[in-house]
């Protein structure tokens, strides 16, 4: 198992760990930052020290609740639906491949694509805040027409790596790619 470090579209930092199980089968797995303490501590005293102030003006002990509550329910929905800690690739040349995404919480995310709907991968760019940024992405193949691409699956959504990261993923995927094609 190797890994890198990398950075994010955003700056963050981010680690990209390779496993290659056997010539045609290699997994690639991206993890974001974990969760900050900080930010997460700023957000709850913000919202608890607005309670306070409504609870002072109010005197309705009700708004406490409320926001304790809140706070507990908007913690719960952002590390189980929102929070993603990493993002896994796994390329079977012979099979197909598996995106799987794991939320804070322990919740997985799991899609598999059978490799004979897989057109080719590659490397495609959008505009993102005023800059252009690079993801990689899957084609899929049209089966009404053969040169047509039917869907485009974008891979590493939540972490979003720079293009150098992308680049060592795609090479790989290629070169699975040119086996079966052989």
């Amino acid at each position: 198992m190797e890994e890198g470090v990398y950075r994010a579209v955003s700056g963050g930092r981010i680690a990209l760990q390779r496993r290659q199980y056997s010539a045609s089968c290699r997994e690639f797995s991206v993890r974001c930052p974990r969760l900050q303490l900080r930010s997460l501590s700023a957000a709850t005293c913000s919202v608890w020290l607005a309670a306070y102030g409504l609870f002072v003006l109010s005197q309705n002990s009700m708004v406490l609740s409320a926001a304790i509550f809140i706070t507990l329910i908007g913690l719960i929905v952002y590390l189980h639906f929102v929070k993603i800690d990493h993002e896994s690739l796994l390329v079977i040349g012979s099979l197909g491949i598996q995106m799987t995404s794991s939320y804070a919480s322990g919740k997985e995310n799991t899609t598999f694509i059978e490799m004979s709907q897989v057109k080719d991968v590659v490397i495609n760019e959008a505009i993102y805040m005023q800059k252009v940024i690079y993801y990689l992405c899957i084609l899929l193949q049209d089966p009404g027409e053969p040169h047509g691409v039917s869907e485009v699956v974008p891979l590493f959504q939540s972490s979003k790596p720079r293009l150098d990261c992308l680049v060592e993923v795609y090479r790989s995927c290629q070169e699975i790619l040119e086996q079966r094609k052989t």
